[in-house]
C-alpha cells in the first residue's frame, strides 16, 4: 500500500475523472442528439438514484436553453475535453503500473490506448441504466450482468494500460476484486446519494453538489486503488502464481 501510494493515486484519479466528466457533460448537452442525452440522464439517474432537485439540475445541464449558450458551452467544453480526456487514462495507467511494480519507463503505451480506454468506459456509462434493469427483465438479471461486465472491463483495463506487459491470467484476481467492490459501492449509492445531494443543493447550492460528488468519486477511486493492488499481490502469491503464470514480485527479482 505504501509503494502504490493509495490515497495519492486515488485522489489524482478522482480529480481527473471529475475534470473530464464536467466538460464532457457540456459537450453532450451542446451537440449530442436528444436520445443520447436522455440515455445519459437515465444512466446517471440509475447509477446514483437521483431525485428531486438533483435530477432537475442534471436535466437542465443536458438541455441548454439557447443556441448561443449551446455554442459557448460546447466550444469551451470541447476544448476542455481535448485537454483532459487522456489525463484520467494516464492516471489509471500509473495506478496499474504501481500496483504491478513496473518502473516508469517499463511500459510505453501508445496514445490510442488511452483514447480507447476512455471511449469504452463512456460507452459502459451510457448503458448503465438498461443494464441495471436487466434490459427490462429486472434486477435479478441486471446485477449479475453488471458484475460480469465490470470484471471484463477491469480485466481489459489493466491489460490495455500496461501495454500487455503482464499476461491476461495474472490480471484476473484484481479484475474480480475490483468489480465486486465497485459494484457493491455503486449499488448502495442510491440509498444515500439522492438525500445527500438534495441536502447539499438546498444548503450550499451547486458548490455543495460538486463537493459531494467529488468526495464520492474519491471513495470509489480509493476502493479501486486498493482492489487492484490487492489483486496484484494475490496473483503473485506462490499458491496462485504457479497457476496463473504471474511474474515474480519485485523484491524477489532484486535478490
Amino acid at each position: 500500500m505504501v509503494s502504490v501510494n493509495i490515497f495519492d493515486s486515488a485522489t489524482r484519479l478522482a480529480a481527473q475523472c471529475f475534470l473530464t466528466a464536467v466538460p464532457l457533460l457540456f459537450v453532450v448537452a451542446a451537440y449530442a442528439p436528444k436520445p443520447l442525452r436522455q440515455q445519459l440522464s437515465n444512466s446517471v439517474h440509475s447509477l446514483l438514484g437521483l431525485t428531486g432537485a438533483a435530477q432537475t439540475q442534471l436535466e437542465q445541464a443536458l438541455q441548454p436553453t439557447t443556441q448561443d449558450l449551446r455554442q459557448a458551452t460546447g466550444i469551451v467544453g470541447g476544448l476542455m475535453v481535448l485537454l483532459s480526456a487522456t489525463a484520467v487514462s494516464r492516471a489509471m495507467q500509473r495506478l496499474c503500473k504501481r500496483a504491478w511494480e513496473i518502473p516508469r519507463a517499463g511500459t510505453r503505451v501508445a496514445p490510442w490506448r488511452w483514447v480507447a480506454w476512455l471511449v469504452l468506459w463512456l460507452g459502459a456509462l451510457l448503458v448503465q441504466g438498461p443494464m441495471r434493469d436487466g434490459f427490462g427483465l429486472g434486477p435479478w438479471l441486471g446485477i449479475p450482468l453488471i458484475l460480469i461486465t465490470a470484471v471484463g472491463l477491469w480485466w481489459w483495463t489493466q491489460h490495455l494500460l500496461l501495454g500487455g506487459r503482464i499476461p491476461w491470467m495474472p490480471l484476473l484476481p484484481g479484475a474480480v476484486i475490483t468489480a465486486v467492490v465497485v459494484t457493491v459501492l455503486t449499488s448502495t449509492a442510491p440509498l444515500y446519494m439522492p438525500r445527500a445531494l438534495n441536502r447539499a443543493l438546498a444548503e450550499y447550492g451547486s458548490l455543495g453538489s460538486v463537493f459531494l460528488l467529488l468526495s464520492w468519486l474519491i471513495v470509489v477511486c480509493v476502493a479501486v486503488a486498493i482492489s487492484i493492488s490487492v489483486g496484484a499481490v494475490a496473483a503473485q502469491e506462490p499458491a496462485l502464481a504457479k497457476r496463473l503464470g504471474s511474474p515474480p514480485p519485485r523484491w524477489s527479482r532484486e535478490i
